[in-house]
């Protein structure tokens, strides 16, 4: 069986097929978008640069000698590329896990077509699973973790290994909610954003995915969406 390390580089390999030439292109951010950036740094020739969503992603880029773009400077991307901490069969996800949702979010709706590269362990029959995440104002996190009470769900601030909240390149923490099960994705996640201080959730049901690619033992799985 190969690793999770090989599934996600195997599908990062796969993305490039869906790079159009001479493009500036959407890259997302997390430990499956970096194989997708060492990937793409050996056709960088074929391409205009990047646009990223998080300012790790741009470093990595750029140490690839590629050109990253702000978003100010292009008004559509052909495609976005980028992993997912869930996805199920419609294409809808969770993502967050890199502490970069409202971004990839910002990215995701310059793009034509969202590709997903994941591995086979992403995919759910109903998202979850995973721990949602929810980018906030902070002097509202309390506030909207007694929101998520109602609904049965635990809301806990990320921390990182030395006990203090993990903030978003845009300067916010972020919450995890663990608890939920997220049978009508678009409906939550309107409803979520509504709610006064949320940044955005990480439920990607108005920028789901166009295509997933899946590492899975056997090759990799194309869904289409």
């Amino acid at each position: 069986m190969p690793t999770q390390d090989e599934l996600k580089a195997l599908v990062a390999r796969a993305a490039l097929a869906h790079v159009p030439d001479g493009a500036i292109i959407g890259v997302g951010t997390g430990s499956t978008v970096n194989f997708f950036i060492d990937a793409l740094a050996t056709v960088k020739d074929r391409i205009a640069g990047a646009v990223s969503s998080s300012e790790a992603s741009s470093e990595r880029l750029r140490r690839h000698g590629i050109a990253v773009y702000d978003t100010t400077a292009v008004e559509r991307l052909p495609v976005y590329i980028d992993g997912a901490d869930e996805i199920d069969r419609r294409g809808y996800m969770i993502k967050g896990g890199g502490a970069a949702l409202t971004r990839e979010k910002i990215v995701a709706d310059l793009a034509e077509r969202f590709v997903c590269i994941a591995d086979e362990s992403k995919l759910v029959d109903v998202l979850g699973r995973y721990p949602l995440p929810v980018e906030v104002i902070a002097m509202a996190a309390p506030q909207v973790s007694r929101r998520f009470a109602e609904q049965g769900g635990t809301a806990t601030l990320r921390r990182n290994g030395e006990g203090l909240p993990v903030l978003t390149d845009n300067g916010h923490p972020v919450l995890d909610v663990r608890g939920l099960v997220i049978a009508d994705p678009p409906r939550l996640e309107d409803e979520i954003n509504q709610w006064p201080g949320v940044v955005t959730c990480g439920i990607f049901a108005r920028h789901k995915a166009s295509v997933c690619l899946l590492g899975t033992a056997d090759g990799v799985r194309t869904l289409t969406f």
